[in-house]
């Protein structure tokens, strides 16, 4: 549509923001949805935005405005700042807004959407989605002649933290849209009095749903939908908002689950704007050499380009991927430059007090601070309208974090999103031009989402169970037309009500008590009749005067987590604390740094850690719980780029690889440096020694020094799958050589290491495994150790097991580890039993990738990735990284430094080149 011909706007022409007559408008017929007031206060608030949008809308809304009106369940895809969100809530805001003017009554006094939210920080910051509008509308109605008063639509939050009064006034006074998290909805829906507030939504956001998708707080939001579906008489449309993820369908089917259990999914569209954004992102390196230009000169130059950076903008924000490394940037360019104080520049991150962050967050959105610094705590939330810039140091693991990161930048469609990505070792530079690579052309990691988490499963059967008696078809049915239940067997749904029921003898003595009862419905005379049910019928009710206090009180799935203090096992003096998440990664015989001294791990008891002080080179790095793992995706891109670049160069030598990176979003210190890391690579090992998408390439290097041989295993799929693949290896090697083998982890391999007089053939090993047999020697594997204590704590918690409240005492989370420890033995003898079946699965399956390892697993035993062996004196290029994992500590800087440079050196003396000065 040329200019607005033919669409009759609510204000005269002279009064746009924008010239009629000069833009094409391509999106009027979504703009005649809308009621009149609602016209004139959107062409106040964003009519500017025509031009360049070339419409009244962005991509994203036009694509939901027109679902959201039909009623059509709808995914919308888009970066951050596209006006997703808006879309959503614009649609709905129009619709109450048409219902109260014709209503003679107004709006019910009741829930008409619900908006739920990962975040509480999300739900505060709807000032901009909710109020604005609600208040323009009603201002420009107020203006008009002979109209009606607008009635009040009102909106409220409601979350964990909202108190007893303002609870009350909601059942007084209803919200018509109101904001939650997936925690208190499912609290609502046992609530007696609010829940039958509920029975009037229509509407339904989720908001970061690929944030919620991929772990048990999205698995029970998925039930709590399914049961408020069930609540209702009519059909609720649900919209969900998610930045860039992949795959779409499933994570639109994740948010609108089954119609019937075991059939096809709800109807939904997609509105797919995930490039609805210019980006200009480049990755920088402060050298060509990371190995031989010192440490200071890496830091000086690095600063001095990120000093550069901020100046050249207006906000900036710069992300690390540990908040210790936030911290210490921010202190740094303090130190180093005058430009920076406690006025214009700022650190956010989870371990802050809540004042400190919304104090930052308020002031960036308001544009007083030229620089904030943060691990991952602004990737989602406020909108930052001022912010020009993101710099990542460092790689963020996958493209999805990437983009949401970077999008934080020109936070509007029509501005070019600027992101600069900082490598700062030789892996990582590796791992960041694939990931920006891969980002320019469009690929997004894919999202999991757990299945059949018994836990959740266990939560709300009981929630369910308490809110009324009920059919049991009625129970399996709300489970199994939820997504992640979509293929929920009977088998475990007798597993679940085994535990549920405390069929199991000796359950009730450990004072584990049953929940529900499982009953078919009695004859009239007999002595549980209900008169609503048919005779004969499964039925499902409460046990306990406490049931719902209980419920009340102990539901949700985000785990407790606290610090372990460390004791030497020789003085029993205290040495320290280690967070519970970083004890995930170690097993006896570890050794870790802490204080700057090593120790080696023994055993823990609760919250208590014992160690023996030890000269050994660590195997553990300090900053390891706190990163994110690389996605498998991505993972096996960089197998598929070094196939790439093995091609080139053997086609041209280093300048055909060079030439080829320069297609890439580099600067050239990383073209060089990148060009250079192979070259040296293949002249000292050969082609072969480069794992890719066919070969995975495993390295032998005798320590003579150490005593020990170090096997290192060139798998870059990243940590969590080679968390798995090296429990299965270490465990297959000690049965081999019956020696203890110690395991360092990264997310471009793995190194095994045991003493030089046990010898096994590791490529024999690898060759030997079976995908079969995977999981159960993996469950062997894990069978006994720490992880395995954490996670069943973790699940007995959740499944109500443990409970964390009770008679009004709080138990801690060491105190749930002692009581879990003291449960564990007695669940692993129980046939089939519900919590450790759950806390096996969520460690395969959820923690360790065991789908995909069984995929690499079966693609070596049918030929389709060889298996190449080499005996060398010293590690190759791409073995550096895991040769000094554990030299990664702050601590050992130095120490690094060196042992990078004497491998280094060694192989340019056996390739014949000249060690720089």
């Amino acid at each position: 549509m040329n200019g607005t011909d033919g669409l009759e706007l609510p204000v005269d022409d002279d009064a746009l923001p924008f010239d009629p007559d000069a833009v094409t408008v391509e999106d009027g017929d979504v703009f005649e949805l809308l009621e009149p007031a609602v016209q004139e206060w959107w062409l106040e608030a964003f009519g500017e935005y025509v031009p360049e949008n070339g419409g009244f809308f962005t991509p994203p809304q036009r694509g939901a405005i027109p679902n959201v009106y039909d009623g059509e369940n709808t995914l919308i895809c888009a970066p951050t700042g596209s006006g997703k969100t808006q879309a959503s809530f614009c649609a709905i805001i129009n619709e109450l807004y048409r219902r109260d003017r014709e209503a003679e009554d107004g709006l019910e006094n009741a829930v008409y959407c619900l908006y739920v939210s990962p975040l509480k920080s999300l739900a505060n910051d709807i000032h901009r989605n909710l109020e604005v509008p609600l208040e323009g509308i009603e201002s420009i109605v107020d203006t008009r002649d002979g109209e009606p008063a607008m009635g009040e639509i009102r909106h409220a939050i409601r979350h964990g933290d909202t108190d007893d009064s303002e609870r009350q006034r909601m059942l007084e006074e209803t919200p018509h849209i109101l904001n939650t998290t997936p925690e208190t909805l499912a609290i609502l829906l046992n609530s007696p009095k609010f829940r039958e507030k509920l029975r009037t939504v229509e509407y339904v956001i989720v908001d970061e749903i690929h944030s919620l998708a991929a772990g048990k707080r999205g698995t029970h939001l998925s039930v709590s939908l399914e049961r408020l579906e069930a609540m209702v008489d009519h059909d609720i449309t649900r919209i969900g908002c998610s930045a860039t993820v992949e795959p779409l369908e499933e994570v639109a089917e994740f948010l609108v689950g089954r119609k019937e259990p075991g059939g096809s999914s709800r109807g939904y569209d997609v509105v797919d704007a995930r490039f609805a954004r210019e980006f200009d992102i480049e990755l920088e390196c402060p050298t060509d050499d990371l190995i031989n230009t010192s440490r200071d000169v890496v830091q000086d130059r690095f600063y001095r380009m990120l000093h550069d950076h901020i100046q050249d903008h207006t906000n900036t924000i710069v992300f690390t991927n540990t908040r210790s490394g936030a911290e210490r940037v921010l202190h740094n360019l303090r130190e180093r430059f005058d430009a920076y104080d406690e006025d214009n520049s700022g650190c956010h991150h989870g371990s802050l007090s809540k004042e400190v962050r919304q104090d930052i967050e308020q002031r960036l959105k308001a544009g007083r601070l030229d620089v904030v610094t943060s691990s991952t705590s602004l990737e989602l939330g406020i909108d930052m309208p001022h912010v020009d810039l993101v710099v990542q140091v460092g790689s963020p693991k996958s493209v999805a974090a990437l983009l949401q990161r970077v999008g934080r930048a020109g936070h509007r469609v029509g501005q070019t999103v600027t992101g600069r990505v900082v490598a700062l070792d030789r892996d990582e530079l590796l791992e960041c031009a694939v990931m920006l690579k891969k980002a320019e052309e469009g690929f997004v990691d894919s999202v999991s989402i757990p299945e059949n988490a018994q836990d959740v499963a266990a939560q709300h059967v009981y929630g369910m169970a308490i809110a009324e008696i009920r059919p049991e078809s009625d129970v399996t049915g709300i489970l199994r037309r939820a997504y992640p239940y979509r293929n929920y067997s009977d088998e475990k749904w007798e597993s679940l009500c085994r535990y549920l029921t405390a069929e199991y003898a000796g359950l009730e003595e450990k004072n584990v008590y049953a929940k529900i009862w499982r009953d078919e419905n009695d004859p009239p005379d007999g002595e549980h009749h209900h008169e609503a049910f048919p005779v004969g019928e499964p039925l499902i009710g409460k046990r306990g005067r406490l049931a719902r206090v209980i419920y009340m009180t102990n539901i949700g799935t985000i785990p407790d987590s606290f610090s372990c203090d460390v004791y030497t096992r020789a003085g029993d003096e205290w040495v320290g604390q280690l967070d519970e998440d970083y004890l995930d990664t170690v097993e006896k015989g570890d050794v870790f740094v802490l204080g700057g001294d090593h120790f080696e791990y023994r055993y823990r008891r609760g919250s208590k850690v014992y160690v023996d002080r030890t000269s050994a080179r660590p195997t553990v790095p300090s900053w390891y719980s706190e990163r994110l793992p690389l996605s498998y995706d991505l993972g096996r891109e960089i197998l598929r780029f070094q196939g790439e670049l093995l091609e080139r160069y053997d086609a041209g030598g280093p300048p055909r690889v060079r030439a080829w990176l320069r297609e890439f979003p580099l600067d050239d210190d990383s073209v060089r440096a990148i060009a250079r890391l192979f070259e040296h690579q293949l002249r000292y090992a050969g082609p072969e020694s480069v794992s890719t998408d066919a070969r995975l390439a495993i390295e032998v290097v005798r320590d003579h020094e150490e005593y020990e041989r170090h096997y290192y295993v060139h798998s870059a799929y990243g940590r969590k799958l080679n968390d798995g693949f090296s429990r299965l290896l270490a465990y297959r090697c000690a049965q081999a050589a019956t020696a203890n083998v110690r395991v360092a982890v990264a997310d471009n391999g793995f190194v095994l290491s045991m003493p030089l007089n046990r010898k096994v053939d590791l490529e024999g090993i690898v060759d030997g495994l079976s995908a079969d047999a995977v999981r159960e020697d993996l469950r062997a594997a894990i069978s006994g150790t720490d992880l395995l204590q954490r996670y069943f704590r973790i699940n007995a918690t959740r499944s109500l097991m443990i409970l964390k409240r009770y008679k009004g005492y709080e138990k801690s989370a060491s105190e749930q580890q002692v009581s879990s420890e003291m449960l564990l033995g007695f669940a692993e003898e129980l046939d089939e039993f519900a919590v450790i079946e759950e806390t096996y699965r969520e460690i395969l399956e959820d923690k360790l990738n065991v789908a995909e390892l069984e995929a690499i697993v079966d693609a070596i035993d049918t030929g389709a990735i060889t298996v190449e062996r080499h005996l060398l004196d010293s590690p190759t290029p791409r073995a550096f990284g895991l040769a000094t994992l554990s030299a990664s500590d702050v601590v050992l800087a130095e120490d690094e430094s060196e042992a990078l440079q004497a491998f280094h050196e060694h192989v340019l003396e056996e390739i014949g080149d000249d060690p720089p000065n």
